[in-house]
């Protein structure tokens, strides 16, 4: 069992949270700089992301404490799995601790990705964790607070799988090709996307000082603030997380208008 209980001393700086006018309700995050963190220490691959699920565990909490109604994480992409297959071995069980770790906290979870582009092993585990039907803690409180976690996502094959299901939805309501075109329209869309029934996100944060999205909540970012933060994902602290929240908060959002 891979233990991903976080050993990093705790954050000591944890200034107020924004005001509720000027706090996100949905915040993303592009955990990147796991593998250079673990270089750069001369560890193995693998210890960096065990390093940085414990770090997700701990980035659960600041959300919540600050106020964030939809917290989404990036764990997989479908990228990622152009790299060897050792290293996703580890990967794939680090996941799976982590998933049953954030399960275990009893907030609502719900996991993003195309089952079909996981190993089908992973998926079962998956899968047999249940997270969605697991009985909350503290479930008034923690109802206003959910989880989504992103494994094996990618931004350009969930908007095909909502399409996807978009025309199989038609088909089995017997719809023609007139009835498909009218169908496929931006809400229709959009509600059949992974986060159906959850807000955009009004801020996504990226590590490791990579500027860029690769994909991440592609139909869904058209209007979110972006904030780079230069720490590798292991080293993101609680000062981090509530720097990014000032840095939105202080931003004038104008949706195009």
């Amino acid at each position: 069992m891979v233990n991903v209980t976080s050993s990093r001393p705790a954050d000591a700086s944890q200034p107020s949270a924004p005001s509720a006018e000027r706090r996100p309700r949905h915040v993303g995050v592009i955990l990147d700089g796991n593998r250079r963190w673990a270089k750069a220490k001369g560890l193995d691959v693998s210890e960096g992301h065990r390093a940085g699920a414990s770090v997700v565990l701990e980035a659960i909490e600041w959300a919540r404490e600050s106020g964030v109604e939809t917290f989404t994480l990036w764990l997989l992409s479908t990228d990622n799995f152009r790299r060897p297959e050792p290293e996703l071995a580890e990967l794939f069980d680090i996941i799976t601790d982590l998933v049953s770790a954030v399960a275990n906290k009893g907030y609502p979870l719900r996991l993003l990705g195309a089952d079909r582009m996981l190993p089908a092993a992973l998926v079962e585990r998956l899968r047999s964790l249940n997270p969605a039907e697991r009985p909350a803690e503290g479930a008034t409180e923690r109802a206003t607070f959910e989880v989504n976690l992103a494994i094996g996502y990618g931004g350009r094959r969930e908007i095909v799988d909502a399409v996807h299901a978009l025309i199989d939805e038609e088909i089995a309501r017997g719809g023609d090709l007139e009835s498909l075109r009218s169908a496929v329209s931006e809400g229709g869309v959009g509600s059949h996307l992974y986060t159906s029934g959850q807000s955009a996100p009004d801020l996504i944060i990226r590590t490791s000082g990579e500027q860029r999205l690769s994909g991440f909540l592609l139909w869904q970012s058209v209007h979110s603030e972006l904030v780079f933060c230069d720490a590798l994902w292991p080293d993101f602290t609680r000062a981090d997380f509530d720097a990014a929240l000032e840095e939105f908060a202080g931003r004038e959002r104008r949706f195009g208008a």
